[in-house]
Formats: structure tokens, sequence, C-alpha cells
């Protein structure tokens, strides 16, 4: 264990956690909404320091990040826990496993030893993924500082949900995220995700305003978000609030832990909410999950500058940060 970052005592041995937007305050000797910050005599302590529960290389697209050094590597970890209870989590026995089995498990690999791995398997950056990287906010910054010594970007792969607190202290070392816009419906958040929507949307505000790279991704699932004038809010917030420059990756559900109720989303569904995006002026809709829809085009010519087939970037025209047809510059981060 290893004491947390970003709390505050407030007597009686109860402590406040500011790293999210729960700010949970936690009695002696329990845990807060994670299930991995526990209060030890009015000492919060993280339980998840070095412990990790996935190490993989993946495609940077995976994350998914389609305008971030597209084509690079991106060495990817996770530890257990999350601060939210989506009832359609895809890593739900990871995510969950602090909460629904009481258990906190992994492999103990310090900040050097990723860092390491990462550069001998020639990733490009670092991402923080799979699970919510905030609630091992102490391992991820302290992995993120020797990154940067090193020449490695670090990702976030996030639901949004940090403390503004915790986006001032990481912003330096944190170079992209791709934020998990669930719904746009507060009462979506509180009834399946177990938490309030403003804050997301606060914070998708405030990782621009930091000059951190952003992308959005939301998952459409049938007769839960998939409403057209949700799709349409969500679509305007975006390019109102973040920019017509911010991709927006609009994933197609298949049934799976908690939710299987319900088919896979309708393909058409999909194509819909990218026209309604389309429409709402973004320059960058993607589709996920559905073959043949993820690649990148000038939005002033319409000329094909990335093409990937599945998670990998086949090639990329885009030369100097813009379209080598027109001129125009492509918002993202590019390799010269």
């Amino acid at each position: 264990m290893r004491e947390a970052m970003l709390y505050e005592k407030i007597g009686g041995n109860r402590v406040r956690c500011n790293l999210c937007a729960h700010h949970c305050v936690i009695a002696d000797g329990k845990r807060g909404v994670c299930r991995v910050r526990e209060n030890q005599g009015g000492v919060l302590y993280t339980l998840v320091y070095g412990l990790t529960i996935s190490q993989n290389v993946d495609p940077v697209e995976k994350k998914p990040l389609y305008h971030f050094h597209p084509g690079s590597l991106a060495y990817s970890i996770a530890t257990p826990g999350c601060n939210f209870r989506c009832q359609w989590c895809q890593n739900w026995q990871i995510s969950q496993m602090p909460r629904e089995q009481d258990l906190i498990e992994g492999r103990h690999a310090s900040p050097e030893e990723i860092v390491s791995n990462a550069l001998v398997t020639g990733s490009r950056s670092i991402a923080y993924t799979y699970t919510e990287p905030t609630v091992f906010f102490e391992y991820a910054y302290n992995i993120s500082l020797l990154a940067k010594l090193d020449g490695l970007a670090n990702i976030f792969v996030t639901n949004g949900y940090m403390s503004a607190e915790m986006l001032e202290v990481f912003h330096p070392y944190l170079d992209a995220a791709n934020v998990d816009l669930k719904a746009f419906r507060k009462e979506t958040y509180h009834h399946y995700v177990g938490a309030g929507f403003q804050p997301v949307l606060d914070n998708l505000k405030l990782i621009k305003q930091l000059g951190i790279w952003l992308e959005v991704t939301t998952l459409v699932i049938p007769d839960l978000n998939d409403d057209p004038a949700e799709l349409r809010d969500a679509a305007r917030f975006i390019a109102q609030e973040l920019g017509t420059d911010t991709p927006w990756h609009i994933s197609r559900f298949f049934p799976g832990y908690k939710l299987t109720d319900r088919p896979p989303t309708p393909i058409k569904t999909m194509q819909r909410a990218r026209e309604i995006g389309l429409e709402e002026g973004l320059d960058y809709v993607y589709l996920g999950n559905v073959p043949g829809a993820s690649d990148t085009f000038c939005p002033q010519c319409g000329y094909l500058l990335v093409h990937r087939e599945g998670f990998w970037t086949v090639e990329s025209h885009i030369r100097d940060g813009s379209c080598p047809v027109c001129g125009t510059p492509i918002a993202g981060v590019w390799e010269n």
C-alpha cells in the first residue's frame, strides 16, 4: 500500500478523497466508491499501486485514438477497480473485481519496469486503460514522469470522472485522452453508471482547455442512448464546446455483462448516428465495431488521408499535419 494523493483529513479519522468527482467521504476502515482506496486511521491509502492486472502492446488506434501518432504502438496497462459500475462494461472481470469479489489482485511491476517494457516493445506511448485509470492515479502519475524523460507519450482512456484537481496535477505529463461519453442524459448516468453527468461534461471542456489531445467515444446501445435527439445533443455539445475538429468515435454495442436483454446495435442506427455527427458540423466521425468505417478524410476536399484496416493504420498521406492536396490543417498529433 501507499499513501494516496489528493485527499484531506476532515476530523474523526474521516477523510475526503478528492481524486474523482464522487469526492467520497470515507470513515476509518472503509473504502471509497472505487473500492481501491482505503482509510486506515485517518490516512488514505491506494491499494493498487504497482499492481497490474493487465499489460499488453496495442495499436494506438485500439484506444481508440485515430489522430494521435497513428500507426504507433501503445504499451497498455491497468490495475483492478473502477469508480463506475456500467452495466455493459467490457472489462467487468477486472474493473468490478474489488466491488463484486472483494478481491484485489495482480502482478507487481514498478514504474521503472513499465517504462522499460514500453521501450523494449518499441511503443510510442503508455496507455492507462482497460479499467478506469483515475483510480490508480498515483501509479500512473509516477510512471508518466519517467515516461516523459524517455520520450514516451502518456494516454488516458477514461470515463472522464476525475476531479479538476487531478487534471491540474497530471496535465503537464498527459498527452492524449479518449473520454467515454456514455450517454447524454443524466438519468442514464444515474441509473446505469452510478455517477453524475455534469462532471463528465466539465472535464471534457477542461481537458480541451489544458491542451491535452482529446477524442471522444460513445457506445450506442439500443433503447438506452440511441435516440436520434440524444445523439444530436451529444454531437452538438462536442462541436460547440470542444470544437468541430474533435474526433467522435461511435461504437457498436454487443450484449454482455449485465446488459444482455437487447440485441447488437443495428448497422443502420450506427450509420444514422454518424450522419447526425456530420450534420452537426463534426469533421471526423468514426464507427467502431463496424467494418470499413474508420478512414480519415480531409474535411475540406474529401481526400483520403488515412486508411485503416481493423485497428491498424495501413497508409497515411498527411504531410506536416496537413492535407497534401488542398493544404487544410488536419487536427491531431502527427509524425513528421
